[in-house]
């Protein structure tokens, strides 16, 4: 039987509370540090399953690395984009910051590959980086059902081509894995990568394009355009990793409910969409604060509540979650429009939040990319099942703050991305 954790009601929160390491920001700087020549060392890097993931696969082509005890630290020896492995099958779980970029970076490998992941994974879309990667030359093929992992990696050394098409309206992970993948396959001219209509989540596609440049490739872009040339990744030696700002999330949000509460490791300077998240507590009412690598949050002096909005949040979709935790806290509906990604995440999110908030008397509305939360007149207490996905279980933390304990079923799930999530939150909450 699944665990199932008691969060008490939440009075306020106090202090500050430092953060892991960006997911989003190690597997990629991972995947980087392998291709590049030179040795980095990794600083900070996430501990969790998708970060076990990567090195994982990285450990299985044949990438050497050493972990410092606490696995924060790791040097990476780099490959120079010539995996030593050139057959193996590689188990990514439920991982897309590894499926996508390590199903373009092994296409032009010249080896065999398999990648697979758990059940979830199967059920996520992989149909329009594989369409681009085989146009160009790629031989991938599907070995269960089309357009889903697991597939399959045939030798292929060069691209046709200096030109790839790929569709930016699922997931920008498509882009992101392409882009990374680039300058080891580009023509001498470079590769030009064409998004074909709305790309989102974009702002993950600029920190993927920062951090290739962090190792030494400059790609340049235009609205629909993201040209790169043909070069190779070398080493910065030292690669910090930014705390998470999704993982800042929950905790910003609770200093908005019952602060102060003050956030260590990521600030005004971010590299990371979701740091934008403070800018829609503001809007909802919050005090801001933010400092070099720290931010603050905290109520409103002047108001009893956060009042809902009305926001497109297509650029923050992690931490727009945490916005439709805390709405039944807020004074009106909340309406977050252009979530249309969150249907192919760790679950169907959209889905998922309106049966949960549901349970805690809220009326909720849905549609293909929008979610509406009206909140009750007094919230419930209840049991949130998770869907074995770990925004689910941190958001519906918040809920405590109401003033009501709440219970988690599956509470272990956060390990994904942050496995010491509850004993965090318990260091600043007020009971």
């Amino acid at each position: 039987m699944n665990e199932c954790l008691r969060v008490s009601p939440i009075s306020a929160v106090r202090g500050s509370v430092s953060l892991p390491g960006s997911k989003s920001i190690s597997n990629r700087a991972l995947l980087l540090s392998a291709l590049s020549d030179g040795v980095t060392e990794v600083r900070n890097l996430l501990v969790a399953e998708d970060t076990e993931m990567m090195l994982g696969a990285l450990r299985g082509l044949g990438v050497g690395f050493e972990q410092n005890e606490d696995g924060t630290i790791v040097k990476v020896t780099g490959c120079g984009g010539a995996f030593p492995v050139k057959k193996a099958d590689l188990f990514l779980g439920n991982a897309g910051t590894a499926m996508r970029p390590l199903a373009s970076s092994l296409a032009f490998s010249g080896g065999e590959y398999t990648l697979d992941g758990v059940a979830r994974m199967r059920e996520r879309p992989i149909a329009h980086l594989v369409e681009a990667l085989n146009a160009l030359g790629a031989k991938i093929s599907y070995l269960n059902e089309a357009g889903f992992p697991p597939i399959k990696i045939e030798p292929a050394f060069h691209i046709r081509g200096n030109l790839a098409h790929i569709r930016g309206d699922v997931s920008s992970q498509f882009l992101s894995g392409l882009l990374m993948a680039a300058p080891l396959l580009a023509p001498e001219e470079g590769l030009r990568i064409r998004v074909d209509g709305e790309l989102i989540s974009s702002p993950y596609v600029s920190l993927t394009c920062r951090l290739m440049e962090k190792f030494g490739v400059t790609v340049k872009t235009t609205e629909k355009d993201f040209l790169v040339p043909r070069a190779r990744y070398k080493s910065p030696g030292v690669f910090e990793v930014e705390a998470d700002a999704s993982s800042a999330s929950y905790f910003l949000a609770l200093g908005a409910l019952g602060g102060p509460l003050k956030v260590e490791g990521v600030g005004q300077d971010s590299v990371q969409g979701d740091a934008a998240f403070v800018e829609y507590l503001a809007k909802m009412g919050a005090s801001v604060t933010r400092g070099e690598n720290w931010i603050k949050t905290a109520p409103n002096p002047y108001a009893k509540k956060l009042h809902g909005i009305d926001a497109d949040v297509r650029t923050i979709p992690d931490a727009a979650m945490t916005l439709a935790a805390i709405a039944p806290m807020c004074d009106g509906e909340t309406t977050l429009r252009g979530i249309g990604s969150w249907r192919v995440k760790e679950t169907d999110r959209i889905a998922a939040m309106e049966k949960e908030l549901s349970k805690v008397g809220c009326k909720v509305e849905s549609g293909e990319d929008w979610i509406r939360i009206t909140p009750p007149e007094e919230l419930q207490s209840a049991t949130f099942d998770t869907y074995k996905d770990h925004r689910m279980a941190m958001c519906m933390s918040l809920i405590a703050a109401a003033g009501v304990p709440v219970f988690i079923n599956d509470p272990k799930c956060v390990a994904k991305t942050f496995p010491d999530y509850f004993t965090r939150l318990s260091t600043v909450v007020e009971n």
